[in-house]
């Protein structure tokens, strides 16, 4: 009896033991999927060119708004673009960004923020990244230059800049253009001398008219 017992405490006890190991097993996988992944690293730049002695390294887990400004000169452009540039005497300085992640290079641009007729942005065909890319040229965002000054790099304060948009056309708007008293004085010395015009028109039609009468009349009589 005493047997009976033991081989069935003994029985009972090792199922107990399985039941937990399998349990154990069972529960790893599942407490390891409700692990969150691990954050990727936080992106970056690096900006060389004109009057760097050393590269700008900007992060964005420290420099967030400068890194976000600085990317959004490049991310919106296409696949394709211009296959020829403008003249190189008129790309002004030259500044190479490296965008990164973690501190591993993925992409490169060349930024010229004075080029003349509005900045421009030049994706080289070699890029740093696994992927490929089809080298172009494209215009910039006229606050190319702003945002670059702003993340460091020696640029004059651009105080005509549009914010956003997609570059082309002339970066600088003349004072003058935005004078509304100058401009009220032109309109109206415009129409002053539409109005001289057209008094002057119509006095040599009504002499013209009097002189053609008159020729006529002496003719009849």
């Amino acid at each position: 009896m005493v047997r009976q017992v033991r081989r069935l405490l003994a029985a009972v006890t090792g199922a107990l033991i399985v039941t937990a190991a399998s349990l154990a097993l069972v529960g790893a996988p599942v407490r390891a999927a409700g692990v969150a992944p691990p954050k990727p690293p936080p992106a970056g730049v690096d900006i060389s060119g004109d009057r760097l002695g050393e590269p700008l390294r900007l992060r964005a887990d420290t420099q967030p708004v400068e890194v976000g400004a600085v990317i959004d000169q490049v991310s919106w452009l296409g696949s394709t673009g211009q296959q020829r540039g403008p003249a190189a005497d008129s790309l002004g300085p030259k500044y190479t960004i490296v965008v990164l992640a973690g501190e591993v290079p993925r992409s490169t641009y060349d930024l010229y923020p004075l080029a003349r007729g509005g900045p421009r942005v030049y994706r080289p065909a070699r890029q740093p990244g696994p992927g490929k890319a089809k080298a172009g040229w494209f215009f910039g965002r006229l606050n190319m230059s702003e945002s670059l000054r702003t993340a460091g790099v020696p640029l004059e304060r651009q105080f005509d800049t549009v914010s956003g948009g997609v570059g082309g056309g002339e970066r600088v708007i003349p004072e003058d253009s935005m004078n509304p008293a100058q401009d009220i004085d032109e309109a109206l010395g415009e129409l002053q001398r539409l109005l001289l015009l057209n008094v002057g028109v119509m006095l040599v039609i009504t002499f013209g008219l009097a002189g053609i009468a008159l020729l006529i009349r002496r003719r009849t009589h």
